[in-house]
C-alpha cells in the first residue's frame, strides 16, 4: 500500500466482487444517474459544466471519467446511466475504483472507443479513471486500484510497475495450497479525501525533493536517505514515511518471489510485517483494523494486513480453507469483546 504515486510496484489481487453500470446515451450533453445503493435518488450534472472542483457527490466518480476522456481527445456525449455494485463502499476495497471503472467500460462500448480491446488499451482506460479520481473527485490516489480492477486476470496477483504502467500476471492458486484471502470490514469509517491521505503524500513528495530523486523508488541506501532527511523541520515523521515506502517496495518483491515458489508461510509473514509498517511508521491503520489482524493472526490465520489507503476500512488475512469459520468468529468475538460494531466478512481470491 501507498507505492503507487511513489513510483513502486505494487502487487494487488481483485475481489471476485463487481460493480455495473447500465449506460444509454443521449442527444445532449446532461448526465443523470440512479444507484441501487441510494434509492430513489437522482443525480444530474451537465457534462459542459464538470471541471475540477465543480463537482459534489458519488456521480462525480462517474462524469469525471467522462470528463477524463473527453480530455484526451474522445467523442463523449451525456448519457443516462444506473448503477449497482456488490463492493462494500467505504470499506477500503476500491468501490470508488470500481465504479470508474465500470463507467469507463460502458462509455467505451458506447461511444465506440475501441480501448476495452486489449492491455494497452486497458491501461489508457485506467489513467482515464484515476485522472478522474484526482481531479474532478479530489482524492490524491495512486493508480493501483483501477489497474488491477482492469487488468488483472482470474487466478493471478498483479504485478504493477506504476514507472511504466507494465504489468506481470503472478500465478495465485490458493486453492491449491488449501487457502483462502478472508476479508474483514471492520465497519471503522474510511475517506480520501479528508486530507490525510494528502499528506502522506505530499510528505513523500518533499522527502523525494529532499534526496533529489523523482520518486522514493530511486532510494537504494535506506539508511543514507534517513540520515539526509534529518535536515527537515518534520525529520522524524518524513523518516518514518520514507522507511514504509522503501521497505513496502522491497515487500512486494519478496512477495512475489514467496507467490512464485510457493512459499505460502513467507506470504504470511510478508502480510503481517506490511501491517506493522503501515500501522507504525505509515500511521494510517486505526484500532479496528490493528484488532482484526491480530485476532485473525492469533486464531490461526497464516498473516494479515490492512488494506486500502487506510484510516478505517478493511483487512485481508490468508487463512486455511478449513478454518475460514473460525478465523471469522474469533474476529467477531474479539470485536464484541472491546465494545466495536460487528465486522463483515467477504470471501476474496
Amino acid at each position: 500500500e501507498h507505492t503507487d504515486y511513489n513510483g513502486g510496484t505494487c502487487l494487488p489481487v481483485a475481489l471476485p466482487h463487481r460493480t455495473f453500470v447500465a449506460l444509454t446515451p443521449r442527444e445532449d450533453t446532461r448526465v443523470r444517474l440512479t444507484s441501487a445503493q441510494a434509492p430513489g435518488e437522482l443525480w444530474e450534472a451537465d457534462l459542459a459544466q464538470v471541471a475540477p472542483g465543480q463537482v459534489d457527490g458519488w456521480g462525480a466518480y462517474v462524469v469525471g471519467v467522462a470528463w477524463a476522456l473527453a480530455q484526451e481527445g474522445a467523442v463523449v456525449g451525456g448519457f443516462d446511466a444506473a448503477v449497482t455494485s456488490a463492493v462494500p463502499t467505504g470499506a477500503g476495497l476500491s468501490s470508488s475504483a470500481a465504479i470508474e471503472c465500470a463507467t469507463a467500460l460502458a462509455l467505451d462500448s458506447v461511444a465506440g472507443l475501441g480501448l476495452a480491446t486489449d492491455d494497452d488499451g486497458l491501461a489508457r482506460l485506467a489513467d482515464a479513471c484515476v485522472r478522474a479520481e484526482n481531479e474532478i473527485v479530489g482524492a490524491p490516489t495512486g493508480g493501483m486500484d483501477q489497474a488491477v480492477s482492469l487488468r488483472s486476470h482470474p487466478g493471478h496477483a498483479l504485478l504493477l510497475d506504476t514507472l511504466d504502467h507494465s504489468v506481470r500476471h503472478v500465478p495465485l492458486d490458493l486453492d491449491a495450497h488449501g487457502l483462502a484471502l478472508l476479508v474483514i470490514d471492520t465497519r471503522a469509517p474510511h475517506a480520501l479525501v479528508d486530507g490525510q491521505y494528502g499528506e502522506r503524500r505530499a510528505a513523500c513528495e518533499r522527502a523525494a525533493a529532499a534526496l533529489g530523486v523523482a520518486t522514493l523508488r530511486e532510494v537504494t541506501d535506506l539508511g543514507g536517505a534517513l540520515e539526509t532527511l534529518g535536515t527537515l523541520p518534520d525529520a522524524e515523521v518524513v523518516r518514518r514515511r520514507v522507511r514504509h515506502v522503501v521497505t513496502e517496495i522491497e515487500r512486494v518483491e519478496l512477495l512475489t518471489r514467496a507467490l512464485e515458489s510457493g512459499d505460502m508461510a513467507a506470504v504470511g509473514h510478508f502480510l503481517d510485517e506490511g501491517h506493522a509498517s503501515l500501522r507504525d511508521d505509515y500511521e494510517v491503520s486505526c484500532r479496528e483494523l490493528d484488532l482484526a489482524c491480530e485476532a485473525a493472526v492469533a486464531a490461526g490465520a497464516l498473516g494479515a494486513r490492512m488494506t486500502g489507503g487506510g484510516f478505517g476500512g478493511s483487512a485481508v488475512a490468508l487463512v486455511r480453507e478449513a478454518q475460514l469459520d473460525a478465523v471469522a468468529a474469533a474476529v467477531t468475538g474479539a470485536f464484541a469483546d472491546a465494545g466495536l460494531t460487528t465486522p463483515g466478512f467477504l470471501r476474496g481470491a
